[in-house]
Order: structure tokens, then C-alpha cells, then sequence
């Protein structure tokens, strides 16, 4: 990191209520955690007594066994966006460029910059399609799929394709799939190409974002090098042991992703009569008020109980909110609260009349 450009850093806005009587729809985590998570998290805090093993076996099986790779493969991270911010400090030294989309995570362009690099802006839906001599000039590139605000992942002969020009340009690529577990797609690491790094969140899927948890994906010296700079004991056992069961709960990842599908399909059509909602295949939905002031649309769903995330603090944003995708009950407070209508009540009044 660069002590220069941390002096000069800033914090960047996220999701995340501190409230906790307000319902909460700008973090985008599964409202539900496994069953049984609690037992193995309390059998951990015992095992927290002694420093846990750093070659954390068990994890590293079950992250491979989840993501398709070898295990010696998996660097152990606590959180995906530690994940991310190794691997940029294993690439990018003072002066170097880096690709990043627009409007998407904002942690990118923070990261790059701490670290001495100029983050290059190109927009999220274009970034694939970018040609030998930009990447030529860049040391990395990110890429995040499905994207974070807007929801849309990568088709993956377009992402295979760009990972092939990042190869033969010598530019390092960087794939966060901090979401991709809500969709049943195959992971970047699948690839195999030394080049080309992944970094996986398990918190938001399994609901337990405060435990952070995650890891990267890397092969070849790429792989050696990250796990040299990881630091030592650098997820506590607690996160490990939790990480690993649940990683192992396919019934689970199943569920979650059949409900998210109709959920998310259900609010889409729903929040489609007031607001321009983008195609998502995310736990989440952007959505464009329009003529409407964003502040105002905040704040009267603050009124009715609900905190949703303000988008314009995306690049490129300066009409939108987004919204998660939660359990049933809980997504139909958010539709009342933005004054939107309940289909499904919709339908039976209308067989009343």
C-alpha cells in the first residue's frame, strides 16, 4: 500500500442499516442463515482457545468443492473484499493503471488508489469488450459479475473471452463474484488460467455478514504469491468453521436461489408500475425513480420502516435507489413502503369484483 495515497484516501458510502428497528433493504444478504449454524459457531468459540491451523484445510476442501477448483488453489480471506485487496496489493505498484467498471462497487477505484495505481473508469456493460491496446497499458483489470448495483452478470464466453486478450495483453484479471453464488453459473476459476484471479464473499449467500468470511481463487506463482502475502491466521475459527458448513449445505444454496428467482421477479413486476427497474440476476434491483427526488423516496421509506440504499452514490447513478430481495414478508413491507402495490392482492381484488 501506499503511504502517499492513503493520506490522501477516503472511506467510500456502503449498505448496511445501523438501525435496528428499521427493516432493512440496503445490504443486499440473505435474511436467512443453515439451520444449525449457531451450534457449530458456539463448538468454534471453544476451539478459539489456540490459534487456528493457517493452512486451514477443512475451509480450503470446502471452497474448492463449492466454486469447482483444487483445494491448494483457495487462499482463505476474512471476506471477499480482503480477497480483493490482496490481490491488488500483489499487482499494482505506484503509477500503474487499472481498469474498473462504472457504476459498480465503489471499493475498486478505493483500492487501486490506496495502493499508488489510477483506476480507469469503463462502463460495467463495455468493460468485456475493451481490445489489446487499452489493456495493454493496464496492469489489472475487475470485473464483477453479476454487478453490484445493477445486477446483470457476465455471459461467460464474453468473460472467457476478455480473460483470454487480459492473457495475451499480460494484464491481471480480477473476478469478483461476491453474488454469483445466488445463480447456479460456474465460477471464473473454472478457467484455470494464472492469470486470472477470483474473489468469492460466502457471507451475503448464507446471511452472516458480520462473520466475514471469503476467499480468492489463483494458480501458478499468481496463487504462491498471495499466499505468501496473506497474513498469518488471517480468519479467525469461528468464520472457518461456519464457512465451511455452510458451504456444504446444498439444500440451502438450492432454496435460496429458487426464492430469490421468484422473488426477485415478483418485486420486478411490482415496483415496475412506479419506478424503471434494470434486469437483475442478483439478490437486488436498481431501480430509476425518474423525476422523483431520490432523497425524498429514502426517507419516506425510512417513514414506513424500511431502509433502502441511495445508488447515486454509484459513478455514473443520479436517479436511483436499489433494493434487496429478501423472504416474502419482508419484500412486501418494502413494496408498501414505496407505495407500490402487492401484486397478488391486486389479482384477488380483482376476483372479488
Amino acid at each position: 500500500m501506499d503511504p502517499d495515497s492513503v493520506r490522501t484516501g477516503s472511506r467510500v458510502p456502503h449498505g448496511g442499516e445501523p438501525d435496528p428497528d428499521l427493516l432493512d433493504f440496503s445490504a443486499n444478504t440473505n435474511p436467512r442463515a443453515p439451520d444449525g449454524v449457531g451450534d457449530v459457531y458456539a463448538a468454534a468459540l471453544e476451539e478459539s482457545r489456540r490459534y487456528p491451523d493457517d493452512d486451514y484445510p477443512a475451509y480450503r476442501r470446502a471452497a474448492a468443492e463449492f466454486v469447482d477448483c483444487d483445494p491448494a488453489e483457495v487462499i482463505p480471506t476474512p471476506g471477499g473484499l480482503a480477497a480483493i485487496r490482496l490481490v491488488m496489493e500483489c499487482t499494482l505498484e505506484p503509477g500503474d493503471e487499472a481498469l474498473v467498471p462504472y457504476p459498480s462497487f465503489g471499493e475498486y477505484a478505493r483500492e487501486v488508489s490506496l495502493q499508488g495505481a489510477t483506476p480507469r473508469f469503463v462502463r460495467y456493460d463495455e468493460l468485456c469488450e475493451i481490445g489489446p491496446a487499452v489493456l495493454e497499458a493496464c496492469a489489472l483489470a475487475v470485473v464483477c459479475t453479476p454487478n453490484n448495483p445493477t445486477g446483470d452478470a457476465i455471459d461467460p464466453d464474453a468473460l472467457e473471452a476478455f480473460a483470454t486478450r487480459c492473457g495475451d495483453a499480460g494484464t491481471t484479471l480480477l473476478v469478483d463474484e461476491a453474488f454469483l453464488g445466488f445463480t447456479d453459473r460456474s465460477s471464473a476459476a473454472e478457467l484455470d488460467l494464472e492469470h486470472v484471479v477470483v474473489a468469492r464473499s460466502l457471507t451475503k449467500l448464507f446471511g452472516l455478514p458480520g462473520l466475514r468470511a471469503g476467499f480468492a481463487v489463483a494458480t501458478g506463482d499468481r496463487r504462491d504469491a498471495l499466499a505468501t502475502a496473506r497474513r498469518a491466521w488471517s480468519v479467525g475459527t469461528p468464520a472457518v468453521r461456519v464457512g465451511a458448513y455452510c458451504l456444504r449445505q446444498d439444500a440451502f444454496v438450492r432454496e435460496t436461489r429458487a426464492r430469490v428467482t421468484h422473488e426477485r421477479e415478483r418485486m420486478r413486476e411490482a415496483l415496475a408500475e412506479r419506478f424503471e427497474v434494470h434486469p437483475s440476476d442478483a439478490p437486488y434491483l436498481l431501480c430509476d425513480v425518474g423525476d422523483r427526488d431520490v432523497s425524498t423516496v429514502i426517507d419516506d421509506a425510512r417513514a414506513a420502516g424500511v431502509s433502502i440504499r441511495d445508488a447515486t452514490t454509484f459513478r455514473g447513478l443520479d436517479s436511483h435507489v436499489r433494493v434487496a430481495v429478501k423472504d416474502r414478508t419482508a419484500n412486501d413491507r418494502l413494496l408498501a413502503a414505496l407505495g407500490v402495490h402487492n401484486r397478488d392482492d391486486v389479482d384477488r381484488e380483482t376476483e372479488h369484483d
